[in-house]
C-alpha cells in the first residue's frame, strides 16, 4: 500500500490556490479540469518533493473545486495536513506578512498551526531539532482553534 493523496474541497478556487501556492510554497502537479461533471481537481506537491513527484510517487493533496456554488463545513473526522518546515520562525513570519493568522504560534520553537481558507486545519513542524524559544514567538497568544 501506498499513500497517495488527501482530498480537501475548497469554495474559492483562485483564493485556496493563492494560498496553498504562493502563502505555503506548494506547487501544481497537474490539473484534471471535467465539463461533464463541473468539477476541477488540482494536485499540490511540496517542493522538497519534486524529484518524487515527477515520478508520481510523492504524496499530493487534491483540491476539489465543484464549479457550482456549494458550501463546506469541516468535520470533526477531519484532523489536519501537516508540513516539515526548514525554519519555522522564519516561515511563519511570512506566513504573517502575507495576512496569515498563525492560530497556534511555535512557542516551542517546533510547531505552529494555521488555517487555509476552507478552515482546514494546518500544522507546520520545525525539521530536526527544536529551534531555541525566541521573541516574539514565546509571548504570542493562540488565536481562534486549530
Amino acid at each position: 500500500m501506498r499513500y497517495l493523496h488527501t482530498m480537501v474541497r475548497v469554495k474559492n478556487l483562485n483564493e485556496s490556490l493563492d494560498f496553498y501556492c504562493h502563502k505555503l510554497g506548494l506547487m501544481e502537479s497537474h490539473r484534471i479540469e471535467s465539463e461533464e461533471g463541473r468539477f476541477s481537481l488540482i494536485y499540490l506537491y511540496a517542493p522538497n518533493d519534486s524529484e518524487q513527484a515527477q515520478k508520481s510517487e510523492s504524496p499530493l493533496i487534491e483540491l476539489t473545486y465543484n464549479w457550482d456554488s456549494e458550501n463546506y463545513d469541516s468535520g470533526p473526522n477531519f484532523g489536519h495536513l501537516a508540513f516539515e518546515v526548514d525554519d519555522i520562525y522564519a516561515s511563519c513570519q511570512f506566513l504573517i506578512e502575507q495576512d496569515v493568522i498563525i492560530n497556534r504560534p511555535p512557542r516551542d520553537g517546533y510547531m505552529a498551526f494555521i488555517k487555509s481558507p476552507d478552515n482546514i486545519s494546518i500544522e507546520l513542524l520545525q525539521k530536526g531539532a527544536k529551534l531555541p524559544h525566541q521573541e516574539p514567538w514565546i509571548s504570542m497568544k493562540n488565536k481562534g482553534n486549530w
